[in-house]
């Protein structure tokens, strides 16, 4: 069995990853780590899961207890606490899957000046591998340490990433609406995140500012240094999904078939599915599931392509892609322990 700590389990996420490695074959979870909860009983905040891991407690964040008793370390802290105890914690010799920001940039500078932090382990930076399996399989079956990609980035990119690399869209004026659950916000206490506030309404948050926007963009870079989006995220009355609108204007002369020639890249995935033409996902299609799915229309009066995609912010968006990484670079066959299947209803 591969050993598995949490390190900042105590958050959704945590939440989520708990469950997906009771389920897993190739898991077993020996440490599940909160600075802030340390002694509480898991089951005393997450009911459920004491069906599963019965007295077993938060633990204090040691990095020398955490290598003698795992093989892999999830990493869900904030920004810069995240890559340090992760960087601790590779030094150590424990492979490091960090669901933060904190190993997701090629561009030291842009995550710097993206999160307003100082990296504090930039010499590790360079060594890591952006998680997106789908694109990085080969690169994240030899790394050590691995960064998960977002939640909205995950939905943006899937779908876009062949399209741009085929050359059929132009790289200029992609925009991007998307709409998030509100477990996105993670698990905290702020009067804009509860019911009250939530239930019965939709809004625009981070307009110009979100910080995904950057890290979308330099993973849809493709060798084009001007390359731009514009993205826009919504909160949603929702516990969880994410809904994706991507607008973006074709190369002329593009057609439905070449659009889906490029979607071919995706064929054998389980986890990246494109639709085709005209079957547009929902929210419900994919929530529980660690899929990514998306269809799309073609505007032949404006000669774009209109884009929806759909996934789970919690599985695919996080804790799914998460394990997926972990799979990949543990040798073990990709969908180990993953939903395929949506929960619908």
């Amino acid at each position: 069995m591969i050993r598995a700590a949490i390190v900042g389990a105590n958050g959704y996420t945590g939440f989520e990853l708990m469950k997906l490695i009771d389920a897993h074959p190739y898991l077993t979870l020996t440490m599940a780590v909160s600075r802030s909860h340390a002694g509480t009983r898991i089951r005393d905040m997450y009911p459920p899961l004491g069906f599963a891991y019965g007295d077993k407690c938060f633990e204090e964040a040691d990095t020398a207890a955490i290598a003698r008793n795992a093989d892999v370390a999830f990493t869900a802290l904030p920004h810069a606490a995240s890559a340090q105890i992760g960087g601790e914690l590779h030094d150590r010799g424990v492979k490091v899957i960090d669901l933060s920001a904190d190993f997701r940039y090629d561009d030291i500078n842009l995550y710097e000046s993206t999160y307003g932090v100082t990296h504090p382990r930039p010499e590790l930076n360079a060594a890591a591998v952006y998680g997106l399996c789908e694109v990085n399989r080969k690169k994240i079956a030899n790394a050590s340490i691995v960064g998960n990609p977002g939640c909205y980035t995950t939905c943006s990119i899937l779908p876009l990433y062949p399209l741009l690399k085929a050359g059929v869209l132009s790289p200029n004026g992609i925009i991007i609406d998307a709409a998030s659950g509100v477990t996105g916000a993670g698990r905290k206490a702020d009067v804009s995140y509860n019911f009250c506030e939530t239930d019965g309404s939709y809004k625009a948050y981070g307009v110009t500012t979100h910080r995904h926007t950057t890290e979308i963009e330099e993973k849809l870079r493709m060798g084009n240094e001007q390359f731009r989006v514009t993205f826009t995220p919504h909160l949603l009355p929702v516990k969880r999904g994410i809904l994706a609108t991507i607008y973006a204007d074709l190369i002329p002369g593009v057609t439905s078939a070449d659009i889906d020639n490029a979607y071919k890249m995706y064929e054998n995935e389980k986890y990246a599915v494109a639709l085709g033409e005209g079957v547009l996902p929902e929210i419900k299609w994919v929530t529980h599931s660690n899929v990514c799915a998306f269809g799309y229309k073609i505007d032949k009066k404006t000669g774009r392509i209109i884009i929806v995609s759909a996934i789970d912010n919690l599985i695919k968006g996080a804790s799914g892609q998460a394990i997926q990484n972990c799979n990949i670079m543990f040798g073990r066959y990709e969908s180990a322990g993953l939903p395929l299947i949506g929960s619908y209803l």
